[in-house]
């Protein structure tokens, strides 16, 4: 019978056990320690080899491309709401510089259209893919002028995500090309749902963000409206950003996804949904899809660079 351990051994192991979360893995095997497993850490590393395996991190492939064989591998990941929102709910402050989330292992529909896209790029540089490289990209995307600020410093409507994303050269907005119509209503949804937003209690923030949407009122979307969806859909490629119009009052749009041609080329919805809970591909068609959104008008339509 093995001699039970003493307390000095036990606060040991403990020690250890704390010293291998928080240490790297190469010094973690230098020192002959386990470490636990990253999950999220693991899928950049699987997903970034896929996507080198297949050739399909090279400038000549459409980083769009890229990032839907990206969107491939996350079917099946759980959806989870308000993510970016968990700091402020835990205590955090909105006029605080807003800490980066991320996660392979959880999507809303915006975020796995950022960690697609993300990915993809990384996938192009040499070498290991740092977690801090493929934050970095995200946060390019996320917030205004790619520089993370307060909680107002965050791309709310997803149409400025795009807007400023064009402005900085990370996608090109379709909207015109495709014939897209003029939606020049006003976007007054936070400030006007005021109580749904946390963040929006800071008189403030609140103010930041009225002034935020008063300074969108002068870049009017371009909407394809859902009727003629189908006549331009030879025109959307797989992996389009696509963002989905509403008629809601002060809204711009409600949902986010990706462009997803199948293998006879059908056209349908790669995306992170609240309704089955799950990131998947329709079985309909974009068009189809579209047409059973309870207040859609149409899609914005951008195109990663």
């Amino acid at each position: 019978m093995s001699r039970p351990r003493t307390r000095r051994e036990m606060l040991g192991e403990s020690v250890a056990l704390v010293a291998a979360i928080a240490m790297p893995a190469s010094l973690a095997r230098v020192l002959g320690v386990a470490r636990q497993a990253d999950p999220d850490r693991e899928r950049l590393a699987a997903w970034t080899t896929t996507l080198r395996t297949e050739r399909l991190n090279g400038t000549k492939v459409p980083l769009g491309r890229a990032a839907v064989r990206v969107g491939e591998q996350a079917v099946g990941t759980p959806y989870e709401a308000y993510t970016l929102e968990a700091y402020l709910k835990a205590g955090g402050k909105p006029t605080s510089t807003e800490p980066l989330a991320l996660s392979l292992t959880r999507f809303d529909c915006v975020t796995l259209v950022e960690s697609c896209l993300a990915i993809a790029r990384v996938a192009r540089a040499e070498g290991a893919p740092p977690w801090e490289r493929f934050g970095r990209e995200v946060e390019r995307m996320r917030y205004r002028h790619g520089a993370r600020g307060d909680y107002t410093s965050r791309n709310h409507y997803f149409s400025e995500w795009i807007s400023d994303g064009e402005r900085r050269g990370l996608v090109r907005d379709l909207g015109a090309e495709l014939g897209g119509d003029e939606d020049a209503r006003p976007l007054r949804f936070m400030t006007e749902h005021r109580a749904s937003y946390p963040a929006l209690a800071d008189d403030d923030v609140y103010r930041a963000i009225g002034e935020m949407e008063r300074r969108l009122d002068a870049h009017a979307r371009r909407v394809i409206p859902t009727e003629r969806i189908a006549s331009v859909a030879d025109r959307i490629q797989t992996g389009d950003v696509l963002a989905f119009a509403t008629s809601i009052p002060g809204l711009d749009v409600s949902h986010s996804a990706m462009a997803y041609r199948d293998r006879d080329g059908v056209l349908r919805v790669l995306h992170a949904p609240l309704s089955g809970g799950v990131v998947a591909v329709t079985k309909t068609t974009l068009p189809e899809y579209v047409a059973r959104i309870k207040r859609a008008t149409g899609i914005l339509v951008a195109r990663a660079v």
